[in-house]
């Protein structure tokens, strides 16, 4: 009965945390559009262009960077933290029409490249570059991604939020990426810049007794390439392609046009207008595989939990609290105590006979302290910007929400990582408690930042637009030292003014020896078997997360994510009590270490498959991207082996002190 009453709990929470990924919480109040302009609603709708970017190279550019068309009164929104580490730059596009006034052909501006100016030969090559690299614009309307919709396999429409600059066919015929589309597109050497674009806006209207005015809800648009006979003219309707030879030997012309048309459609709501993006994009059933696949892995390893602590472990803990082991072993002549049930039980586990020395304080427990520290802090981090991103605060609509979010989490949470660090070195021995905080407010930080500095560097050489601003520099120093770090050293006072973590046993003064090991009960062996399973949980999912990495694709499933994060804090738990319990079966008290390594070593897979990933799945080209993937990966390769090993060495200290604590020793 027992049984069915969690299975039936466990899909409950799989059924409400996955709804939790269609939640919508946009995080603005919605605009009003009217014919007319009043204090309510507006006439004039802007569209605003981002960054443009790239699965070919990890270096997005900003827009003014490709020579296109620029706004005369150029206006940037004010940008959030995440916005600005991310690298987006939002400005105002001259692409600018009124609500519900349709336009049939309108040319933006002209841009003429001339052999005879040497300035003008570059810039062309800039913008062949894009082309050649299969560079994205990013246009937005209301904050809404304006999306390129086509049709691709098995019937199914798909709604990118991005469309090329152009496109290339290659020496040898063949048509590159969006070159496809148009059987047009034929000459060799030649680039086709897409010149021309046909948006269309869906609105809502309100309703008599609802708001004033009408709410868009969709924005789409067609990129073409069409070449303008007369500038002054422009014909939007058809006409040849707008070609760029490979080497520049003639005067180059290129008239942007546009043309706009407006739709009215009252079954779309306006708080479900991402939907159409959303659901265009694969991997709702490949998420519920994934959910399954580890909740299958959790259950395996919960049974073997079981098995471990309801019938071996009872048992010998039964044996051993019998009797009073010490006044038995003084009352009993010595040929009848080889026939005491402590006897027997010291025989079948050797797990009681390490009680002297399992409590022994690690080597390196500055280090270790200071990783749990870090690791703790990380872990709060992660659950309280998850757990916000599923109640829909951190959707895509509230552009880098979740980076801003995950940051000032960081950084305020640097009380619980003093704490911890400080709490856990007293308990170790230790009592250079200066250096400990120190090393907690600045070891990995540091790291990450020295990162994330020199991958900076090499963004600010390449000019792209993810190079982050001196400025910006600057307030994130300011927070770590001026925030993070006091807060850091207010929860190591407090750690260090607590006593030092009871053990239930004492420990002996002489460390016993450790008998021969068995290949499987060695640390290496034990270290690399131990993150098997966890990312096993994971391993789906990180897909998904890397896609929306470096594919440039939209992360909402939260839900999934959420749930996926708490099968991984089970799973680090179980396998790294599974594997310490055998371990200290055989002897070995070596365990503080182990049970952080044993679940960290789930970060190796996780380089591993980045590796795999940026090798099978990604298309980039050059040095500079390449050491920028490697670089960031090993960013999250570092966090992520402090938030696995903390949940590791947490969960085996809480068992260890458990079953020790239960058993009753002389």
């Amino acid at each position: 009965m027992k049984t069915r009453q969690s299975v039936g709990l466990v899909f409950l929470l799989v059924v409400y945390f996955s709804s939790c990924s269609a939640f919508y919480l946009p995080g603005l109040a919605p605009v009003s559009f009217c014919d007319k302009e009043t204090e309510e609603c507006q006439t004039q709708v802007e569209l605003f262009v981002n960054r443009l970017d790239s699965v070919e190279s990890v270096l997005p550019y900003e827009y003014d960077m490709f020579d296109f068309c620029k706004d005369d009164h150029e206006k940037r929104p004010s940008e959030n933290l995440g916005q600005v580490l991310f690298g987006e730059r939002i400005e105002s596009s001259p692409y600018k029409f009124k609500f519900k006034e349709d336009v049939k052909c309108k040319r933006v501006c002209t841009k003429t490249y001339k052999t005879a100016n040497k300035d003008d030969a570059p810039k062309l090559d800039f913008l062949k570059m894009g082309m050649q690299l299969n560079y994205q614009h990013h246009w937005i309307i209301d904050n809404m991604p304006v999306t390129w919709c086509y049709d691709v396999e098995d019937g199914q429409k798909y709604c990118n939020p991005g469309f090329p600059i152009g496109c290339l066919v290659t020496s040898d015929g063949r048509a590159k990426d969006a070159c496809v589309i148009n059987s047009e597109f034929n000459k060799k050497n030649t680039f086709y810049v897409f010149n021309h674009v046909d948006i269309k806006i869906t609105y809502h209207k309100g309703e008599p007794e609802g708001w004033q005015g009408s709410r868009l809800v969709a924005a789409t648009l067609e990129p073409k390439s069409i070449k303008q006979v007369d500038e002054n003219d422009p014909k939007c309707e058809s006409g040849n392609p707008m070609e760029v030879p490979a080497e520049f030997k003639e005067d180059v012309t290129i008239v942007y046009t546009y043309a706009v048309t407006f739709e009215e459609n009252n079954t779309i709501k306006w708080a479900s207008r991402w939907d159409y993006i959303l659901v265009s994009m694969p991997h709702t059933n490949i998420q519920w595989f994934s959910i399954m696949n580890s909740l299958v892995i959790v259950l395996f390893l919960s049974g073997m939990v079981a098995m471990i602590m309801l019938r071996t472990l009872h048992k010998d803990i039964a044996r051993y609290n019998q009797v009073d082991q010490g006044d038995l072993i003084k009352l009993t002549p010595a040929k009848e105590k080889s026939s005491l049930p402590y006897e027997d039980a010291q025989e079948e586990s050797g797990w009681k006979q390490v009680h002297g020395d399992v409590f022994r304080p690690p080597r390196k427990g500055m280090l270790l302290s200071v990783f749990l520290g870090q690791g703790t802090q990380i872990f709060i981090m992660t659950f309280i910007t998850l757990f916000l991103a599923c109640l829909g605060f951190l959707s895509p609509a509230n552009r880098g929400a979740l980076m801003t979010c995950a940051v000032v989490l960081w950084v305020l949470l640097g009380t619980p990582a003093g704490y911890v660090s400080a709490r856990l070195y007293k308990t170790f021995g230790g009592e250079k408690w200066k250096t400990n905080v120190l090393l907690t407010a600045l070891l990995c930080p540091g790291i990450v930042f020295a990162d994330f500095f020199l991958m900076n560097l090499i963004l600010w050489v390449e000019g792209s637009s993810a190079a982050i601003p001196f400025g910006t520099l600057v307030a994130i120093l300011a927070m770590w030292f001026g925030i993070s770090v006091p807060l850091t050293f207010i929860g190591a006072y407090f750690g260090f003014k607590k006593p030092a973590i009871e053990q239930p046993v004492r420990t002996n003064q002489i460390p016993r020896q450790i008998p021969e090991q068995s290949f499987f009960t060695k640390p290496i062996p034990g270290i690399v078997m131990g993150g098997i399973l966890p990312f096993g949980c994971i391993f789906i999912q990180l897909f998904f997360i890397l896609n929306s990495i470096w594919s440039h694709q939209m992360y909402y499933m939260f839900g999934f994510l959420f749930l996926v994060f708490i099968i991984l804090l089970i799973t680090c738990s179980e396998a790294t009590i599974l594997l310490c319990y055998f371990h200290l079966c055989a002897e070995d008290y070596h365990w503080w270490w182990r049970s952080f390594l044993t679940s960290g070593f789930t970060a190796v897979y996780l380089f591993i498959y980045a590796v795999h990933y940026f090798f099978s799945k990604l298309q980039i080209i050059g040095a500079a991207s390449t050491i920028l993937y490697f670089g960031y990966t090993m960013i999250m390769v570092l966090i992520f082996f402090l938030f696995t090993g903390t949940i590791g060495f947490f969960a085996c200290f809480w068992f260890v002190n458990k079953i020790y604590s239960v058993v009753k020793v002389d």
